[in-house]
């Protein structure tokens, strides 16, 4: 079998998946649709320990109703139960979801409506098959082919993220700074050490921050960047930007905010023109 054959087999294997995958999604059959998803509300927040791990998530008790039954159930994310926990508040609501009667298999999630339909896959099957499809008009018609086939959709892509992006950071610094800062505090910072593959180890230091907003709710929350030294920032007293609508929109360094919005443009504008360079240089080479 020459490398067409090979390269249609790879095209044929995909496209059946992807149809068995849409087939299935049409028909409601998807693990992801039939996924029982629901609204939780934090109950208690417990403080993490000084010095312990960031993997396990700020200790939260959680309350959901299973809609098939009615009863209310009261959970804990002491195990490994989903998306970890970095922001939490009493009254916070956080998404819950899983398999239809088994409310006790729940995994916590940010985005509760992300992938309802289960089409990761099929979509995912779609752009191999794409990419077999211009690894042969490479290879038939020149490498040029392979430009434009890189080229056209990352250009595409670009272009529509570009400007969601900058609006996107842009409602982000404006809701930061619309509400006056508050005084939170460090009350303790995780560490975690872990081993590459060379041996080399790697330690970070993660700080939890702890502030009231004006309306009174009582935050506690990962503090990722914008603190300058982590690793001593134990007791620090710290001044917290966020947003009203959602104090999980929070920084200690406003600045950092502009820097990091400046520089995520940049480097979307350089992968826009990345994709047109390789759709120009493609075309003109054809």
């Amino acid at each position: 079998m020459g490398w067409h054959g090979y390269l249609a087999l790879w095209c044929g294997v995909f496209g059946t998946l992807a149809l068995l995958g849409y087939g299935r999604a049409l028909a409601g059959m998807t693990r992801a649709q039939r996924t029982v998803r629901v609204m939780g509300r934090v109950e208690r927040v417990r403080e993490p320990r000084h010095g312990g791990s960031q993997k396990d998530g700020i200790p939260v008790v959680v309350s959901f109703h299973d809609p098939s039954t009615g009863r209310e159930f009261t959970v804990t994310n002491d195990d490994e139960h989903g998306e970890r926990v970095t922001t939490a508040w009493k009254g916070r609501e956080i998404g819950v979801r899983y398999p239809p009667g088994r409310p006790h298999a729940f995994r916590f999630t940010s985005d509760l409506w992300g992938d309802r339909y289960g089409l990761g896959w099929p979509n995912f099957a779609v752009f191999l098959i794409y990419a077999g499809l211009v690894v042969i008009a490479a290879i038939d018609w020149g490498w040029p082919w392979a430009l434009l086939g890189f080229g056209v959709p990352w250009t595409i892509s670009g272009a529509f993220y570009l400007p969601q992006n900058a609006r996107s950071m842009s409602h982000r610094i404006d809701t930061l700074t619309s509400t006056a800062p508050v005084q939170g505090r460090v009350f303790a910072v995780l560490k975690d050490v872990s081993t590459d593959e060379d041996g080399h180890t790697h330690t970070s230091h993660t700080p939890v921050v702890t502030f009231t907003t004006h309306e009174g709710t009582a935050v506690t929350a990962y503090c990722t960047s914008g603190l300058p030294d982590p690793a001593g920032s134990y007791g620090r007293d710290v001044t917290i930007h966020y947003a009203s609508a959602d104090p999980a929109v929070f920084t200690p360094d406003l600045a950092a905010e502009h820097r990091s919005r400046t520089s995520d443009i940049a480097f979307s504008v350089l992968a826009l023109l990345i994709g047109v360079a390789a759709v120009v240089v493609g075309a003109v080479m054809l």
